[in-house]
């Protein structure tokens, strides 16, 4: 038997705190910092938050709030400082008094960014004077809190500098645009709160400054800004008692997709929860009732459905409550059941107020519901001859798919390959009993700008949901996907890419389950070939061939630059790009869902100037990819 001590459980076991030791673990320890200050700008004791990247790779995050406690607590003998820092369940967050309502609630944030830090130092301003404790190797104290000197003026607050263990996460390099969106969110989630960035690994370093004083209306603005909003106001209300917020801001755009993004006490909650459904009934609700008021739908006419009234709206329902219940550590969805009634009553009192008051808007949402449902009606005909045709046709399967023998969905993979000619080599190089291969012809349908019952004619999408076999949009069941991994394998070029954009966002629009959980990947194909020896080498990219070169500064054999999928030859293709032993597969997920509706919209919608400058900003950033 062994018992693991202090902080070692967060060294043993790592990604039972921070998700990974990859890039999405490493950004974590970030938030656990950041999650404190804006815990303290919620508590309304901060309005200042500094994060800076450090040119020697460390990060530094510096409040104005109230400062961790440095007094000596009785019963731990410790002062408040060394508890935050050493002490796995430790913190203001469990009493009644330190915090009203906070995201950090599970008392691990700050003891596991130190347990997992090849350095950190902390320093408080209380009371006029300056507190420094430093810690190294996973927490352990290298000093005793002691006052350096004293405080600036009328300072308080506290800074956190930390620098991640190379020997815990597979790389330690912050990536400067996660760290930007999440900040931008933080802000826009606290009206009034400034957040400033720095990154000092930039050769010429400038600080970005986050500051919305109207908070989640500028959130609803900035989302549609993408779009084509169907009126200019913006709908919110907020509704606080003793113990809970609800604040909520809406507006329509011209698009066919739902965008309502959760927030619990400033955790993204990606898979809704309480809140999230309180909203939407109510809001079924109250348009249903006015459409009958105002006349718009008759006596005769039944009431409009929830997704007829949700399409095309853009709605951030955020929350602040005591004691919130997340299931799990990654705070995807709240739990707290009488929150759904907290929201609902205050949506059903409020929106119906503010229907009243701007009747011109009232009658757009509730014409373009009415369109909707007619639509749908629309989409339900061409689904049902999509069906009869596929029993028509005998399986149901498309017939250009090359399936494999297992039917065990946990081991089987699709790969949705660019063109029939790389189809074909895809087809000799897998492994039949578990890889199965779909050739698409072309640019599938641009979905962003099409209803449902257009997507339903369209060849290459009808092929897609028969392979996948687990319906479409508000029907679609993950559980029922035929396949384990779905695997896009385009060609590393300028048209292999479009063609991955509009394959993510048809699984983003429509298939959005199978992204959350973890069933959509993109193949890594290599781009470059050398002989070392006898033996052929492949390089992943550009960066992969330059760290080959300045490994082997003798290598003198030529660099060859593979074409695309249709002329490799199909045992390199296997070796490279589909053997599982071999391969490099990149997993899409959906982290922050308010980013990735703004970057499908960007992406995928009419703006060509918006598109032209988020394409030249984000140039070479494959995280744009997972969204």
């Amino acid at each position: 038997m062994t018992v693991l001590e202090g902080l070692e459980p967060v060294r043993k076991r790592p990604g039972m705190y921070i998700g990974s030791t990859g890039l999405s673990g490493l950004h974590h320890l970030v938030w656990e910092v950041v999650d404190n200050s804006v815990d303290e700008a919620m508590a309304g004791y901060c309005d200042k938050i500094d994060v800076t990247l450090l040119a020697d790779g460390g990060c530094r995050v510096v409040d104005n709030g109230r400062g961790i406690p440095t007094d000596v607590n009785p019963q731990q003998k410790m002062t408040g400082v060394e508890i935050a820092l050493t002490k796995l369940h430790g913190g203001g967050k469990f009493g009644g008094s330190g915090y009203k309502v906070s995201g950090g609630l599970h008392g691990v944030g700050v003891s596991v960014v130190n347990a997992l830090s090849k350095r950190l130092i902390v320093e408080v301003d209380l009371r006029g004077d300056h507190h420094r404790m430093e810690f190294a190797d996973g927490g352990k104290p290298q000093t005793k809190l002691e006052v350096v000197g004293p405080a600036p003026k009328g300072r308080t607050g506290t800074t956190v500098t930390f620098w991640p263990d190379g020997r815990i996460f597979e790389e330690t390099e912050f990536n400067s645009t996660t760290i930007l969106e999440r900040l931008q969110i933080y802000s826009f989630l606290n009206a009034g709160l400034e957040i400033r960035f720095t990154d000092e690994r930039a050769d010429s370093p400038e600080t970005v400054v986050y500051k919305y004083t109207l908070g989640i209306v500028d959130f609803v603005r900035h989302i549609n800004s993408s779009k084509t909003p169907l009126f200019k106001k913006v709908a919110y209300f907020k509704v606080p008692d003793a113990d809970n917020e609800v604040e909520i801001a809406l507006q329509y755009n011209d698009g066919y997709y739902e965008g309502i993004h959760g927030y619990a006490n400033g955790i993204s909650t990606t898979e809704g929860g309480t809140h999230v459904e309180g909203f939407r009934k109510a809001l079924t609700s109250v348009v249903n009732k006015y459409a009958r008021a105002a006349n718009i739908l008759k006596d005769k006419d039944e009431n409009l459905l929830g997704e007829d009234i949700r399409e095309g709206l853009t709605a951030i329902v955020a929350v602040k409550l005591r004691d919130p219940q997340f299931e799990g550590q990654t705070k995807a969805k709240l739990g707290n059941v009488p929150m759904r009634s907290v929201v609902e009553r205050a949506t059903n009192e409020k929106l119906a107020e503010w229907l009243d008051e701007h009747p011109a808007e009232a009658k757009l949402i509730v014409n373009k519901a009415v369109t909707a449902a007619r639509a749908r009606l629309a989409a339900r005909q061409a689904r049902d001859a999509t069906r009869r045709k596929s029993a028509l046709e005998g399986a149901g399967l498309p017939g250009k798919l090359t399936d494999c023998a297992s039917r065990n969905s946990a081991e089987s993979e699709l790969f949705i390959v660019e063109g029939d000619s790389a189809g074909g080599s895809a087809i000799r190089a897998r492994d039949p009993k578990t890889q199965a291969i779909l050739p698409i012809r072309g640019k599938i349908l641009n979905v962003e700008r099409a209803r449902i019952e257009r997507m339903l004619k369209n060849n290459e999408v009808q092929a897609l949901i028969s392979a996948i076999g687990a319906g479409l949009g508000e029907d679609f069941d993950a559980s029922k996907s035929r396949y384990g991994k779905v695997i896009i394998l385009a060609d590393a070029d300028v048209d292999g890419s479009h063609i991955r954009t509009l394959l993510l966002t048809f699984f983003f629009r429509q298939m959005r389950p199978l992204i959350e959980e973890g069933h959509v990947f993109c193949a890594q194909p290599p781009l470059f070939s050398t002989l070392v020896g006898k033996e052929k080498v492949y390089l992943k990219d550009e960066v992969a061939r330059q760290r080959f070169i300045t490994e082997r500064p003798n290598h003198k054999a030529e660099f060859n630059r593979l074409k695309g999928l249709g002329e490799m030859d199909w045992s390199e293709l296997g070796e490279t790009t589909m053997a599982p032993a071999r391969r490099s597969l990149l997993r899409v997920d959906v982290e922050q869902a308010a980013i990735a509706d703004e970057v499908c919209s960007v992406l995928m919608g009419d703006d060509v100037e918006q598109r032209k400058h988020f394409i030249t900003t984000n140039a070479g950033d494959v995280r744009f990819l997972d969204i």
